[in-house]
């Protein structure tokens, strides 16, 4: 089994808001469970977060809050990772950006957020 994170934005319709839709950042690692106290471990050193089970023989270390997402962007920003996943954490961090201002309740912001999670995680070629 490899390993997986991901920079996620989650858009999900929700009647009960003004805007019609709830947008999440979720910033998440997969391994196998055999690997747990490594999932642990980056919990400890970023101080936010959850490990839970995941599926089948995996578990997941992942964060969801805004306030506990800006501690995720500020590692990246003074860690840049070096990988084409740095293209995926600069559209996360343009969201994060958007929800921090909550401009993610406009029209507007939403349409940005929409976008930016359409580009977000696409295989892009070296």
């Amino acid at each position: 089994m490899m390993s997986e994170g991901s920079f996620l934005i989650l858009i999900r319709k929700n009647k009960n808001l003004k805007i019609g839709w709830n947008v999440e950042l979720r910033f998440q690692i997969t391994l196998h469970e055999k690997d747990r106290a490594l999932l642990e471990q980056i919990k400890n050193y970023f101080g936010v977060g959850t490990v839970n089970k995941d599926i089948a023989q995996s578990v997941k270390y992942y964060v969801l809050s805004i306030k506990d997402i800006s501690v995720i962007i500020s590692h990246f920003d003074k860690y840049p990772l070096i990988s084409q996943k740095q293209a995926d954490f600069e559209l996360f961090k343009q969201a994060f950006l958007i929800i921090s201002k909550k401009e993610h309740l406009t029209e507007e912001g939403l349409r940005k957020i929409v976008a930016l999670k359409a580009s977000l995680n696409l295989v892009r070629s070296a």
